[in-house]
């Protein structure tokens, strides 16, 4: 079971950008420690600030990748792009976001992705990471 998480702009500054939004673990920390917790899947981890980028790794394995876990950062509200290539493909996508959209500035309240993702989780922390693998696990 092959499962890609995808970050977008900025999230490379996880630990370090705006702790009292998003926290103090790197992503890094993050990821060592599902691969520790999903022992048994195959966890790829992909951050990118450019746009094209994200859409070049959803065309890359979103056809043979058991799901890809994306948090497109501010694309998330700009990106149609991103949006159609999650349409174009056929592995499931389940979007995550570290803080709650609903409680920032009004323009972070509308994502492209959602409708074309199988789930949205917003809010949890970094521990929405988790989360969704356990979503895809279902």
């Amino acid at each position: 079971m092959e499962i890609l998480i995808l970050n977008g702009p900025n999230l490379n500054l996880l630990g370090t950008r705006e702790p009292e939004i998003y926290g103090s673990q790197t992503m890094e920390d993050v990821v060592a420690q599902l691969r520790r917790q999903y022992a048994s899947l195959d966890i790829a981890y992909f951050q990118t600030n450019h746009e094209g980028d994200i859409i070049d790794k959803l065309h890359e394995v979103g056809f043979s990748y058991t799901g890809i876990i994306l948090n497109a950062g501010g694309y998330t509200h700009t990106s149609i792009s991103i949006r159609d290539a999650i349409s174009a493909i056929t592995t499931p996508v389940i979007e995550v976001h570290i803080s709650d959209l609903r409680k920032r500035e009004k323009f972070r309240h509308h994502s492209y992705m959602k409708e074309v993702c199988v789930h949205q989780i917003v809010g949890r922390g970094v521990a929405g990471y988790g989360e969704a693998v356990d979503f895809l696990l279902r």
